[in-house]
């Protein structure tokens, strides 16, 4: 449904993306995993046309993403970091207003704001300024106002940044719930956690490249499904293992302290990429 062809992106002598090469199915959950700065709001802005691709090309369902085509483009709802409510307007207000940009009729506006505010409990409170709402609650009516003209694309840049965990898991609910009804989801993160609960693929981007892609339970399998780890020289030592009894084996010899323990998304991504977030 989206293809990326060795899509580079430069901004002066640094290159935010480059040659990116991916497509993403109908109905997939997609999610673009790494570190910030690896590249994944430059690529989100491209697939929404917002910044044009330096090379390469980016489609959905064979036609080219261009900030003139008006057609793909209104086949995205688009759900930016930082927020793009209007505080002084309602909840209500909010998604009416979306949906007068995108020329729904008065009472298909109506309608639609009805079943997305119950959607996303944010019924009682239709009335009351944007201003007035919680992190999560802003967050929750940014996800269905990208979801006021029915499209058939979601894009989400770090939805649940700087939530708390209570909320980062009504959030992760509320997206579950739209990829259950069939909607094609492309999620940037840089929580593993979160990766691995709601993506059904992932890809894992650093430096701008494409490292890897596959099944959460594909790259912990192939980085290694137990991990044997120790302190030595100062720092933490990881060592990877088919099984936990190898993985037992290779402690047989250590003098000090270990643990054996099964991998994770977070083991996976660091030792494929080779290097830890945020560095």
């Amino acid at each position: 449904m989206i293809l990326y062809k060795n899509v580079t992106k430069r901004y002066g002598a640094v290159c935010a993306v480059s040659d990116f090469s991916l497509e993403i199915g109908r109905a997939e959950f997609f999610g673009l995993l790494g570190p910030n700065g690896a590249g994944k709001t430059t690529l989100l802005r491209m697939t929404s046309a917002l910044t044009a691709p330096g090379a390469g090309f980016i489609s959905i369902d064979g036609k080219r993403i261009d900030r003139n085509l008006t057609a793909a483009k209104r086949r995205l709802g688009i759900v930016p970091q930082y927020s793009n409510l209007e505080n002084e307007l309602s909840a209500l207000q909010n998604l009416e207003y979306h949906g007068r940009l995108y020329g729904l009729p008065h009472e298909r506006r109506r309608r639609r704001s009805g079943e997305l505010l119950d959607f996303a409990g944010l019924a009682g409170r239709k009335d009351d300024k944007a201003r007035t709402f919680s992190g999560g609650m802003r967050r929750k009516l940014m996800v269905v106002k990208a979801l006021m003209h029915e499209p058939d694309i979601l894009l989400l840049d770090e939805p649940s940044v700087g939530l708390d965990a209570p909320w980062r898991r009504r959030i992760w609910d509320l997206l579950r719930e739209l990829h259950k009804q069939g909607l094609t989801i492309l999620l940037t993160t840089h929580y593993l956690e979160e990766a691995a609960t709601l993506c059904s693929r992932l890809g894992m981007i650093d430096g701008g490249r494409l490292v890897r892609t596959g099944s959460p339970a594909d790259m912990v399998k192939e980085a290694g499904a137990f991990v044997l780890e120790y302190f030595e020289g100062g720092r933490t030592v990881q060592r990877f293992f088919g099984s936990r009894a190898e993985a037992l084996s290779g402690a047989s010899r250590l003098e000090s302290g270990f643990r054996v323990r099964e991998a994770n998304l977070e083991d996976a991504f660091i030792k494929l990429t080779q290097k830890g977030l945020g560095d």
